[in-house]
């Protein structure tokens, strides 16, 4: 059973808690971005780039993120989704 909390953020270099920081981060974020969007849908005057430049942020720490693992021993992270499948 615990296997099942720690195989994933073992796989990409990670423990637990640390993975559930990352993992809340990026989530929070594009919460806060995605309802960007939604004001700038009502709004398009409002947050005009946030929800882009949020992409290109999130993509750039996931691309260190996925290469920092690599790089310690940690299958890549696409190797490890594939392998999920």
């Amino acid at each position: 059973m615990i296997e099942s909390f720690t195989r994933h953020p073992a796989q990409v270099g990670e423990t637990y808690g640390g993975h559930m920081r990352t993992a809340f981060g990026f989530g929070f974020t594009m919460i806060g971005a995605g309802l960007a969007c939604v004001l700038h849908g009502l709004f398009p005057f409002l947050f005009v780039r946030t929800g882009s430049q949020c992409v290109e942020r999130l993509h750039a720490r996931m691309s260190c993120r996925n290469a920092s693992a690599h790089s310690h021993g940690a299958a890549p992270i696409k190797a490890v989704a594939d392998a999920e499948r």
